[in-house]
C-alpha cells in the first residue's frame, strides 16, 4: 500500500487557495504593515511563504532523485532571501506565491510512491517524505493567521480537522517539559482532552484549561495570551515554554 499523503494533498490545496484568496483581496501598503510576528511585516510572512514552499520541494526533489537535498542552502541564506523579498510590491508578492505553490505541487505530483518514505533532512530531525505535505499545511495555516490582516483569516477560521491534529501535536511537544506544569487542555466543543506538561508529581494538582480548540491552539503556538480560556478559579495560565 502507498503511503503517499494522499489526503493531505486536498487538505493543502484548499488551504493555498484561501490564502491566495487573503493576499489578492490585500491593498498596498498592507504588505509593509506589520504582522503578528515580532520584528516582521506581513511582506517577510509573504516572502517566508513562498520560500518555504521552495524548501520543501528541495526535500521532495532530494527524496524523489535519492540526492539528499536542504530546504535552503544555509540558514543565513534563507533569511536573506526572506528580507529581500520581504520588499515587493503586491502584485510581485501573489505571482511569487503562486508560482512557489505551483513548484511545490509539481514536486509533489512527480514523487514515485517509493520516494515517500526516503527520509528528508531537516533542522528539527529528519522525518519521511511523507509527512512533507503535513509541514506545508501547517506552515500554510499558521502563517496565514500571522499576516494579522483586519476581519480576514484567524483562528477560528481553521478547519476542525487542522485543529484537532495540532492540538494532538503541539501537546505531545510539551509533554514531559520540566518548565511546564502538570496540563489537560479541554476543547469545550469537541470534549476531546489533551494531557502535557511536566509528569505529575504526587498530591500535585493537575491544572485544566478549557477553551474552543482553535482558541486552546492559538495560544499553546504563541498566537494569543489565552484570556479568553477557562481555568479553576485561583489558578492562571502558565507561561508556556518556546515551542520548538
Amino acid at each position: 500500500m502507498s503511503i503517499a499523503p494522499t489526503t493531505d494533498i486536498p487538505v493543502l490545496t484548499a488551504a493555498t487557495a484561501r490564502l491566495l484568496a487573503t493576499v489578492e483581496a490585500m491593498r498596498e501598503p498592507e504588505p509593509a504593515e506589520a504582522s503578528l510576528l515580532p520584528g516582521w511585516t506581513r511582506g517577510h510572512v509573504l516572502a517566508h511563504l513562498a520560500r518555504n514552499a521552495d524548501g520543501l520541494a528541495n526535500l521532495l526533489d532530494g527524496a524523489r532523485t535519492g540526492v539528499p537535498t536542504p530546504m535552503y542552502a544555509s540558514m543565513e541564506a534563507r533569511e536573506r532571501d526572506i528580507e529581500a523579498g520581504s520588499k515587493r510590491s503586491l502584485a510581485e508578492h501573489v505571482a511569487d506565491l503562486r508560482a512557489s505553490a505551483a513548484r511545490f505541487d509539481a514536486a509533489v505530483a512527480a514523487m514515485p510512491k517509493a520516494a515517500w518514505s526516503v527520509e528528508v533532512p531537516h533542522r528539527l530531525g529528519a522525518f519521511p517524505a511523507s509527512g512533507v505535505v503535513a509541514k506545508r499545511i501547517q506552515e500554510v495555516e499558521y502563517h496565514h493567521v500571522d499576516l494579522g490582516l483586519p476581519d480576514a483569516y484567524a483562528p477560528a477560521d481553521w478547519p476542525p480537522d487542522f485543529v484537532r491534529g495540532q492540538l494532538e501535536l503541539v501537546s505531545g511537544k510539551f509533554a514531559g517539559h520540566s518548565d511546564l506544569p502538570r496540563l489537560t487542555v479541554v476543547d469545550a466543543v469537541t470534549g476531546d482532552a489533551y494531557e502535557t506538561g511536566a509528569r505529575p508529581a504526587a498530591g500535585t494538582p493537575e491544572l485544566t484549561v478549557h477553551g474552543p480548540g482553535p482558541a486552546l491552539l492559538a495560544w499553546l503556538t504563541g498566537r494569543s495570551d489565552g484570556l479568553a480560556l477557562d481555568v479553576a478559579a485561583n489558578s492562571v495560565l502558565p507561561t508556556l515554554p518556546p515551542l520548538g
